[in-house]
């Protein structure tokens, strides 16, 4: 039988994920950078002195990369108040996660961790596993320099090539090197041409330095871009007239995706009409077989998207709750056999989307019920206000009046996290809320929604994570063997 300490522990550890899913310590629309960071900061103090074992377990779930750092970073720093299988859970989770960090992440962490003075034997084995792993310590000698060098201090390493610590230490000591990358970024110093052999990041600032205009660098350094560096680039690079920059919209990850085409202006979106819906539902069907998930096995769906003048963000994370909307609607899309969108501003054409007006979520719901949906999902941050509090009544009477045997499976998907609340803005006691970062992790998030559902079972919780946490690491293990 559970205790009412059990129950507290897992509305912390729910709590503590939501956070981890949404917050980034950046500006969000209701609440500035410092109190998001201060909010996030006391959140992992508090889950790892507590409750060190869910703590460590989120890095198997889909939390974000700045949050999993901070992580990362917190278990490291407090090794001695772990057990010695606490450790070795820990450090196999460790490992995992930073294989999939951006290095740049890694990079930043592992100043972080020596600003810290954290240099204990397993933080050194872990980082140096993490170094030995990398597939060209050329190329991070040349993307990632400071990073590189604090890193084999840190480590006490050397570095894999003479060359390459020549390179990071004494550059001027060789008057040619063997490794291509690093005698193109000398020669770049003196040489025009040098400059589009290297990685784009790098080349900008030689690029500046030699004067080449923007149109001219973004014509060569093309055939050198990454895909997510010519998503982001390609609209710039039209108006400089270098058309060579073209990101194929077909292999896009559906979240970046959306906030690509948000970032598009409305009449290029309808020029652009055809290829770019082709675009989202062809990355909505990849993700949604990804996540193991059948196309139009959901049944009859019904989704409450919310595009109010809030969905615009901040500036630092510019339309990206809108853009968690839209990409959440066309992977709805395919998961429905039957699908119904509603968006609180009345608009139908989801590719024009864009934030304007209040959140009358409450109204939109009702019309939502009126469906008759098995699944109801709300991808919303929550403040009602159009009029306030009308969602919640809808929902809590719905639920205990008109719905109490649940034929209706209703879920709130979070983008935002509130720092006063230290959590995801609720609609209604009654509906289990999640934090969502990504559209990607939606099916998963419906799943791990049903524990904030009712009185949660600290025991089923417990048992979900431990599953997630043997999946993870058995990924890792699969990814070695080959």
């Amino acid at each position: 039988m559970e205790t009412y300490g059990d129950l507290v522990a897992a509305e912390d550890v729910l709590l503590f994920v939501n956070a981890a899913i949404t917050g980034t310590g950046q500006r969000e629309f209701h609440t500035g950078a410092a109190e998001q960071q201060l909010s996030l900061d006391f959140l992992h103090t508090y889950m790892c002195v507590n409750h060190r074992g869910p703590y460590a377990a989120a890095l198997a779930l889909d939390i974000n990369d700045h949050n999993a750092a901070l992580i990362v970073r917190r278990l490291l720093e407090t090794s001695r108040d772990a057990t010695e299988e606490q450790r070795r859970t820990e450090g196999r989770l460790i490992a995992r996660r930073l294989e999939l960090l951006p290095p740049q992440r890694v990079y930043r962490l592992i100043g972080e961790l020596r600003r810290a003075k954290v240099n204990n034997r397993r933080t050194r084995a872990i980082l140096r596993d993490w170094l030995a792993a990398r597939p060209d310590q050329t190329l991070d000698a040349v993307k990632y320099r400071a990073g590189l060098k604090r890193a084999l201090r840190h480590t006490h390493l050397r570095p894999a090539e003479a060359e390459t610590g020549d390179f990071l230490y004494a550059p001027g000591r060789r008057a040619k090197y063997r490794a291509p990358l690093l005698d193109a970024w000398r020669r770049a110093h003196h040489q025009q041409a040098a400059v589009f052999e290297l990685p784009y990041t790098v080349a900008e600032s030689f690029a500046r330095r030699h004067g080449i205009p923007r149109a001219a660098f973004l014509e060569r350094i093309a055939p050198r871009l990454t895909a997510l560096e010519r998503l982001r680039l390609q609209e710039s690079a039209r108006a400089h007239g270098a058309g060579a920059v073209a990101a194929d919209l077909s292999r896009m990850p559906l979240t970046r995706l959306a906030s690509y085409v948000l970032g598009l202006p409305p009449t290029d979106r309808i020029a652009r009409r055809a290829e770019l819906t082709e675009a989202l539902r062809g990355s909505a069907r990849r993700a949604a077989r990804a996540a193991g998930a059948a196309e139009g096995g959901w049944g009859r769906v019904t989704a409450v998207l919310d595009d109010s003048w809030s969905a615009y963000g901040s500036g630092v994370k510019r339309r990206r709750p809108l853009a968690a909307a839209l990409a959440c609607h066309y992977l709805l899309e395919a998961l429905a056999g039957e699908y119904t969108a509603l968006w609180t501003s009345g608009r139908t054409d989801a590719l024009l989307a864009r934030p304007s007006g209040p959140t009358p979520l409450g109204r939109r719901i009702l019309d939502a019920l009126d469906t008759a949906p098995q699944r109801l999902l709300i991808v919303s941050d929550g403040w009602d206000n159009a009029p306030p509090g009308l969602a919640a009544e809808v929902l809590q009477v719905w639920r205990t009046r008109l719905d109490p045997e649940r034929r209706t499976s209703v879920v709130h998907l979070n983008p935002v996290y509130d720092a006063e609340g230290f959590d995801v803005r609720r609609l209604a006691p009654t509906v289990p809320t999640a934090g969502l970062r990504d559209a990607e992790d939606l099916p998963a998030l419906v799943e791990f929604a049903r524990f904030a559902e009712g009185r949660t079972d600290l025991a089923e919780l417990t048992a979900h994570l431990a599953a997630r946490t043997a999946r993870f690491l058995s990924a890792a293990a699969e990814v070695t063997v080959r």
